[in-house]
Protein backbone atom coordinates (compact mmCIF):
# COMPACT_ATOMS: atom_id res chain seq x y z
CA UNK A 1 0.00 0.00 0.00
CA UNK A 2 1.48 3.04 -0.65
CA UNK A 3 1.76 6.50 1.30
CA UNK A 4 -0.67 8.43 -1.16
CA UNK A 5 -3.38 5.84 -0.32
CA UNK A 6 -2.82 5.71 3.58
CA UNK A 7 -3.13 9.31 3.59
CA UNK A 8 -6.85 9.08 3.11
CA UNK A 9 -7.56 7.73 6.48
CA UNK A 10 -4.90 7.92 9.14
CA UNK A 11 -7.40 5.76 11.30
CA UNK A 12 -6.19 2.77 9.00
CA UNK A 13 -2.91 3.87 9.23
CA UNK A 14 -2.92 3.98 12.70
CA UNK A 15 -4.33 0.34 12.54
CA UNK A 16 -1.41 -0.49 9.97
CA UNK A 17 1.17 0.99 12.14
CA UNK A 18 -0.19 -0.91 15.40
CA UNK A 19 0.53 -4.57 13.31
CA UNK A 20 3.93 -3.28 12.12
CA UNK A 21 3.78 -1.69 8.70
CA UNK A 22 6.88 0.39 8.68
CA UNK A 23 5.15 2.23 5.48
CA UNK A 24 2.47 3.15 8.31
CA UNK A 25 5.71 4.21 10.75
CA UNK A 26 7.43 6.39 7.39
CA UNK A 27 4.53 8.26 7.39
CA UNK A 28 3.44 9.59 10.67
CA UNK A 29 7.46 10.45 10.25
CA UNK A 30 7.40 12.82 7.88
CA UNK A 31 3.92 13.62 8.89
CA UNK A 32 5.13 15.28 12.65
CA UNK A 33 8.78 14.94 12.93
CA UNK A 34 9.16 18.41 12.26
CA UNK A 35 7.15 19.79 14.61
CA UNK A 36 7.86 17.34 17.67
CA UNK A 37 11.43 18.42 16.96
CA UNK A 38 10.99 22.07 17.18
CA UNK A 39 8.97 21.44 20.69
CA UNK A 40 11.97 19.09 22.44
CA UNK A 41 14.95 22.05 21.15
CA UNK A 42 12.15 24.40 23.06
CA UNK A 43 12.68 22.35 25.50
CA UNK A 44 16.02 21.27 26.22
CA UNK A 45 17.51 24.28 24.27
CA UNK A 46 20.31 21.81 22.06
CA UNK A 47 20.02 20.86 18.41
CA UNK A 48 22.01 17.72 18.99
CA UNK A 49 20.04 16.82 22.01
CA UNK A 50 16.80 17.53 20.61
CA UNK A 51 17.78 15.34 17.71
CA UNK A 52 18.85 12.29 19.77
CA UNK A 53 15.60 12.71 21.93
CA UNK A 54 13.24 12.76 18.94
CA UNK A 55 14.86 9.70 17.31
CA UNK A 56 14.45 8.01 21.14
CA UNK A 57 10.60 8.87 20.72
CA UNK A 58 10.50 7.41 17.34
CA UNK A 59 12.18 4.53 17.97
CA UNK A 60 9.67 4.02 21.01
CA UNK A 61 6.48 4.45 19.03
CA UNK A 62 8.11 1.71 17.00
CA UNK A 63 8.78 -0.68 19.76
CA UNK A 64 5.51 -0.09 21.84
CA UNK A 65 3.54 -0.12 19.16
CA UNK A 66 1.20 -2.58 19.71
CA UNK A 67 -0.09 0.04 22.84
CA UNK A 68 -1.13 2.43 20.49
CA UNK A 69 -5.00 3.18 20.41
CA UNK A 70 -6.37 3.98 16.78
CA UNK A 71 -9.16 5.67 18.98
CA UNK A 72 -7.01 8.19 20.38
CA UNK A 73 -5.13 11.26 19.44
CA UNK A 74 -2.10 10.34 17.89
CA UNK A 75 -0.34 13.55 17.90
CA UNK A 76 -1.25 13.98 21.65
CA UNK A 77 0.24 10.92 22.16
CA UNK A 78 3.07 11.14 20.89
CA UNK A 79 3.34 14.72 22.70
CA UNK A 80 2.53 13.07 25.88
CA UNK A 81 5.69 10.31 25.09
CA UNK A 82 7.91 13.50 24.08
CA UNK A 83 7.56 14.82 27.00
CA UNK A 84 8.14 11.84 29.40
CA UNK A 85 11.44 11.67 26.87
CA UNK A 86 12.50 14.95 28.19
CA UNK A 87 11.71 14.50 32.10
CA UNK A 88 13.99 11.10 31.61
CA UNK A 89 16.19 13.27 30.08
CA UNK A 90 16.75 16.10 32.69
CA UNK A 91 16.53 13.34 35.29
CA UNK A 92 19.37 11.41 33.99
CA UNK A 93 21.30 14.81 33.71
CA UNK A 94 20.54 15.95 36.73
CA UNK A 95 21.87 12.25 38.23
CA UNK A 96 25.12 13.11 36.33
CA UNK A 97 25.70 16.13 37.54
CA UNK A 98 25.40 15.32 40.99
CA UNK A 99 27.78 12.14 40.72
CA UNK A 100 30.15 13.82 38.52
CA UNK A 101 30.25 16.15 41.93
CA UNK A 102 31.04 13.07 43.73
CA UNK A 103 33.18 11.75 41.91
CA UNK A 104 35.35 14.79 40.13
CA UNK A 105 38.28 12.36 39.48
CA UNK A 106 40.02 14.95 37.31
CA UNK A 107 40.89 17.20 40.70
CA UNK A 108 41.22 14.90 43.24
CA UNK A 109 44.87 13.82 44.35
CA UNK A 110 44.08 10.03 45.59
CA UNK A 111 47.47 9.41 46.77
CA UNK A 112 46.80 11.74 49.62
CA UNK A 113 44.38 9.41 51.52
CA UNK A 114 45.76 7.32 54.15
CA UNK A 115 45.45 3.46 54.32
CA UNK A 116 42.99 3.23 57.41
CA UNK A 117 39.25 3.98 56.19
CA UNK A 118 36.03 2.16 56.02
CA UNK A 119 35.96 -0.70 54.61
CA UNK A 120 33.30 -0.88 52.69
CA UNK A 121 32.49 -3.41 50.21
CA UNK A 122 29.82 -2.07 47.91
CA UNK A 123 32.66 0.88 47.24
CA UNK A 124 35.34 -1.97 46.37
CA UNK A 125 33.47 -3.77 44.17
CA UNK A 126 32.24 -0.61 42.13
CA UNK A 127 35.76 0.64 41.95
CA UNK A 128 37.42 -2.58 40.76
CA UNK A 129 34.55 -3.06 37.94
CA UNK A 130 34.97 0.27 36.97
CA UNK A 131 38.46 0.14 36.65
CA UNK A 132 38.37 -3.29 35.19
CA UNK A 133 36.80 -1.95 32.01
CA UNK A 134 39.77 0.92 30.92
CA UNK A 135 42.20 -0.24 28.74
CA UNK A 136 45.47 -1.71 29.53
CA UNK A 137 47.42 1.30 28.89
CA UNK A 138 44.87 3.96 30.53
CA UNK A 139 44.65 1.52 34.05
CA UNK A 140 48.14 1.88 33.95
CA UNK A 141 48.39 5.68 33.42
CA UNK A 142 45.60 6.10 35.62
CA UNK A 143 47.16 4.01 38.29
CA UNK A 144 50.40 5.51 38.35
CA UNK A 145 49.06 9.24 38.52
CA UNK A 146 45.97 9.02 40.50
CA UNK A 147 46.87 5.87 42.94
CA UNK A 148 50.52 5.98 43.33
CA UNK A 149 50.87 9.73 42.95
CA UNK A 150 53.43 9.86 40.28
CA UNK A 151 54.14 13.11 38.56
CA UNK A 152 53.38 13.26 34.93
CA UNK A 153 57.27 13.80 34.47
CA UNK A 154 57.81 10.30 36.37
CA UNK A 155 55.06 8.85 34.32
CA UNK A 156 56.53 10.27 30.76
CA UNK A 157 59.67 8.68 31.56
CA UNK A 158 58.64 4.84 32.78
CA UNK A 159 56.31 4.79 29.67
CA UNK A 160 57.86 6.88 27.44
CA UNK A 161 55.13 8.53 26.01
CA UNK A 162 54.40 12.32 26.65
CA UNK A 163 52.54 14.57 28.45
CA UNK A 164 50.00 14.93 26.43
CA UNK A 165 48.98 11.58 26.45
CA UNK A 166 49.47 11.27 30.18
CA UNK A 167 46.69 13.94 29.96
CA UNK A 168 44.27 12.22 27.58
CA UNK A 169 44.53 9.23 29.13
CA UNK A 170 43.50 10.40 32.69
CA UNK A 171 40.83 12.72 31.20
CA UNK A 172 39.36 9.58 29.22
CA UNK A 173 40.04 6.87 32.33
CA UNK A 174 38.06 8.91 34.96
CA UNK A 175 35.20 9.55 32.13
CA UNK A 176 34.97 5.86 31.86
CA UNK A 177 35.03 5.85 35.47
CA UNK A 178 32.45 7.96 36.27
CA UNK A 179 30.02 6.91 33.52
CA UNK A 180 30.27 3.36 34.51
CA UNK A 181 29.80 4.32 38.15
CA UNK A 182 26.44 6.68 36.92
CA UNK A 183 25.16 3.85 34.68
CA UNK A 184 25.26 0.46 36.81
CA UNK A 185 25.50 1.58 40.75
CA UNK A 186 23.79 5.13 40.88
CA UNK A 187 22.02 3.70 43.48
CA UNK A 188 24.81 2.53 45.99
CA UNK A 189 26.87 5.39 44.99
CA UNK A 190 23.94 8.34 45.83
CA UNK A 191 24.08 6.91 49.22
CA UNK A 192 27.84 6.77 49.93
CA UNK A 193 30.20 10.07 50.87
CA UNK A 194 32.91 10.79 47.78
CA UNK A 195 34.99 10.67 50.79
CA UNK A 196 34.77 6.67 51.19
CA UNK A 197 34.79 6.10 47.31
CA UNK A 198 38.29 7.85 46.97
CA UNK A 199 39.65 6.34 50.01
CA UNK A 200 38.74 3.41 48.70
CA UNK A 201 40.32 3.66 45.81
CA UNK A 202 43.47 4.23 46.95
CA UNK A 203 43.25 1.35 48.72
CA UNK A 204 41.98 -1.22 46.75
CA UNK A 205 44.11 -0.61 43.62
CA UNK A 206 47.26 -1.22 43.41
Amino acid sequence: MKIRELELDEDLLLIELKSGSQIAFRYFYDKYHLQLYRKLLKMVQVDVIAEELLQDLFMKIWQKRELIDPNQSFKAYLYRIGEHIVCDHFRKLAREIKIERELNLNEIDFSEFNEEGPQTEAVQKVINEAINTLPTQQQTVFKLCKIEGKSYEEVSKLLDISHATINTHISRASKRVKEYVIKNHNGTITMMSAYVLFEMIHQTIH
